[in-house]
């Protein structure tokens, strides 16, 4: 295992989207799309980009203006596509065109496009790159929040869409949240993503020999528990599109994601910091699993990556700040260290950033991106 303690460092301004932390999420009477809709407002970005980024994309925009940043084929911008054996989808437009106001090229983008039928969260955005020769290595954006709330399009995927530099195609995910469906709803979303992008290689110029994940979060525990459960059955609920394809992938990268939930109450006492407990009927993992952690001992496990940790699990790099008061480094730590035990040391890099909060500036600087897309380029290239 490759272990880092780096100091924080200082942010520039251009590559730090800030989220300000969302009012609560239930409200009696309130749908899941609304409650989307109203974390994603709550989410979004507050730098000068975030908010050109949020204009653009958000509802409102001219069908004229989004036509010329993505393409059209005169259903307003959306691509058709379905989760089971749906086509390519609207067509995007052949000029490289920037991801977002100030972002990276994409030769073509392709947004909400279905990749399973079950919800109508069950979405994807495809970015392709403007550089480099298909078929381009794919790799999904897992956005955090709570498993609650997020949105494929918040500050989150920002960071990520600076692989279409490196060639990369880059899929933003929404999946199911815990006020529509309860674990194992998001996973088996994620899941069905990655039989979406196999699926649909060949249309879209992807290798499905090549796909990797990027959680944050909560995302970052979907994202390790995609990584390790590799095709389990019991992850791909009852209905799974794409059934033939499989839903193993090929790198991982897990930013601060909640391990082992048991363990959460006693990891800040440790750490000294006075934290609601988890155990509360209202906490995010009581929500997500549909009751409070202790009383379901079976989904915590489920839910855990080290539950499904094989000498075949794909490589993984591991970032958590230590000074996060939302999901605890300890967690990241025992991730690495199991993970190293069952797939060997020189397959888990786990980067310890001194000083760092949950979604700290620091993991969305220039150069830290940098350094989290040379550690793919080197696992996936």
């Amino acid at each position: 295992m490759v272990l880092c303690m780096a100091p924080m460092e200082m942010p520039t301004k251009a590559h730090t989207p800030k989220r300000r932390t969302p009012a609560p999420l239930r409200r009696a009477g309130a749908s899941p799309l609304s409650l989307r809709r109203r974390y994603h407002h709550a989410m979004k970005p507050r730098t000068h980009l975030g908010r050109a980024l949020t204009v653009l994309l958000a509802a409102g925009a001219t069908v004229a203006l989004l036509c010329g940043l993505i393409g059209c084929d005169g259903s307003g911008g959306e691509s058709g596509g379905s989760g089971g054996s749906g086509g390519a989808g609207g067509a995007a437009s052949p000029l490289a065109t920037a991801a977002y106001p100030g972002g990276p090229a994409a030769s073509a983008i392709y947004r909400n496009v279905a990749y399973a039928q079950d919800s109508p969260a069950q979405k994807l955005d495809l970015y392709l790159p403007a550089t480099g020769e298909p078929p381009y290595p794919a790799l999904i954006a897992i956005h955090g929040g709570g498993f609650s709330g997020g949105d494929k399009e918040d500050g989150q995927i920002v960071p990520v869409l600076q692989a279409l530099t490196r060639g990369y195609a880059v899929v933003g995910l929404d999946y199911r949240l815990s006020p529509e469906a309860h674990f194992p709803a998001a996973i088996s979303d994620v899941k069905a993503a990655v039989r979406w992008v196999r699926a649909h290689a060949g249309e879209y110029g992807l290798d499905g020999s090549r796909v990797a994940l990027w959680g944050d979060s909560a995302g970052g525990n979907l994202a390790a528990l995609a990584g390790t459960s590799g095709d389990s059955a019991a992850l791909r609920g009852p209905r799974p599109a794409n059934a033939d394809q499989s839903d193993r992938v090929q790198a991982v990268i897990d930013w601060f994601g909640p391990i082992s939930f048991l363990r959460t109450d006693r990891d800040f006492r440790v750490l000294g910091f006075d934290r609601p407990s988890v155990e509360g009927p209202a906490s995010f993992l009581s929500q997500y699993l549909g009751a409070p952690p202790r009383e379901v001992p079976g989904k915590v496990r489920a839910a855990d990556p080290i539950s499904y940790l094989t000498p075949g699990d794909p490589p993984i790099l591991i970032e958590h700040g230590t000074a996060d008061g939302t999901v605890p480094w300890p967690q990241s730590k025992r991730l690495a260290r199991a993970y190293a035990k069952a797939t060997g040391d020189d397959n888990v890099t786990l980067n310890l950033i001194e000083g760092a909060g949950h979604v700290d500036r620091v993991f969305y600087t220039q150069s830290h991106v940098d350094r989290v897309l040379d550690w793919l380029d080197a696992h996936l290239k």
